[in-house]
């Protein structure tokens, strides 16, 4: 069931398009995030839907109540909607637990109670309630944030880059924690954030912006593996670019012939593969069968490595993603076969 609706939103900043007739719809309880480059429209998106900002036409409506009809909106503190921000947005001079409380009537019989509970849900010890926040770590005190947001018992919680400060381990833990918690909880949230890996894997749904119209949304996987076009591919992660002729689902290309969906295509097509698709085996020299390569860069990551290979058909370089124990030597010769099939772009 669709519980937030945006029709046709649109927003100018004098002569800029900050958004120009974007749609979207978001489920009930799950988690949508919005990508794209800077100044794509996605923070712009994000004020529209807490009222911060009136689009300037659209319409936007929650759980069947409209928001914004135009310039007409409802006020943000008549929302009910939760908002944490990159660097959570916390006061100083307060406490943990007047933080948390800080959206609370003051006369609540279970006042404390409720703080307590709320300081529990994002997994963190109640001792903590008379520290400052200057006395937790970054990822402790977005999850004080958003325990202050959860507060008002929001239907809809927006996450403006929250996790963007942390360095990468903590990063990864906390976003975890907090998926499992708004899930666990049943709101429905909004992730505004420019890395793709955090998208990918914190949402059901992401949704792409590009100069500030919507070039696609979905499911993460469908759209890693099957982008409408270039630019939403390269943005969502590495990617080999090739010029192929297609047929009756297959296309020929550098690589050989490769199954795809070719969606009534013929002839001249342009194709996508995933680095991790292509895989490569050593050859011994003289060796002709099959699509050669040689090795000519090979980048250690630790548990992931990259090669670089130029093909010996016709010197193509393809940047080649993979797990850390595959290091072949530079000057090496191999055989590349691709995994999966290309994907040919829509247009």
């Amino acid at each position: 069931m669709t519980f937030l609706t945006i029709e046709g939103a649109s927003k100018r900043y004098g002569a800029v398009a900050a958004l120009d007739d974007v749609s979207l719809a978001v489920p009930a309880g799950s988690r949508t995030a919005i990508v794209g480059a800077s100044g794509s429209g996605k923070t712009t998106l994000l004020r529209l839907i807490a009222g911060f900002e009136a689009p300037d036409a659209g319409r936007l409506t929650l759980d069947g109540a409209v928001l914004a009809d135009g310039p007409a909106i409802v006020p943000a503190h008549r929302r009910g909607i939760g908002f944490v921000t990159q660097d959570g947005a916390l006061f100083p001079h307060l406490t943990i637990a007047q933080n948390i409380g800080f959206g609370l009537e003051r006369g609540l019989a279970d006042r404390a109670v409720r703080i307590e509970a709320l300081m529990r849900t994002v997994d963190l010890d109640p001792a903590m309630l008379e520290r400052r926040p200057h006395q937790l770590s970054g990822g402790q005190q977005q999850r004080v944030a958003l325990a202050r947001a959860l507060a008002r018992q929001p239907r809809l919680m927006l996450l403006d880059e929250p996790f963007s400060a942390l360095d990468t381990g903590l990063r990864e833990a906390t976003r975890k924690a907090v998926a499992a918690m708004l899930e666990a909880a049943g709101v429905t949230t909004i992730l505004v954030t420019h890395d793709q890996t955090e998208a990918l894997s914190f949402a059901h749904q992401v949704a792409v912006l590009s100069e500030g119209r919507l070039a696609q949304a979905g499911a993460p996987h469908e759209l890693y593996r099957r982008p409408h076009d270039r630019r939403t591919a390269l943005f969502l992660g590495e990617a080999v670019l090739m010029k192929g002729q297609a047929g009756v689902g297959w296309v020929d290309c550098a690589l050989g012939r490769l199954p795809a969906g070719t969606h009534g295509h013929r002839g001249e097509v342009e194709i996508m593969l995933r680095p991790e698709q292509i895989r490569f085996t050593p050859v011994e020299e003289g060796a002709e069968q099959g699509c050669l390569a040689r090795v000519v860069e090979v980048e250690f990551g630790g548990a992931l490595r990259a090669v670089t290979v130029a093909l010996i058909s016709n010197g193509m370089k393809l940047r080649i993603t993979g797990t850390g124990l595959e290091l072949p030597p530079t000057g090496a010769r191999v055989r590349l076969n691709v995994a999966g099939p290309a994907h040919v772009f829509d247009a």
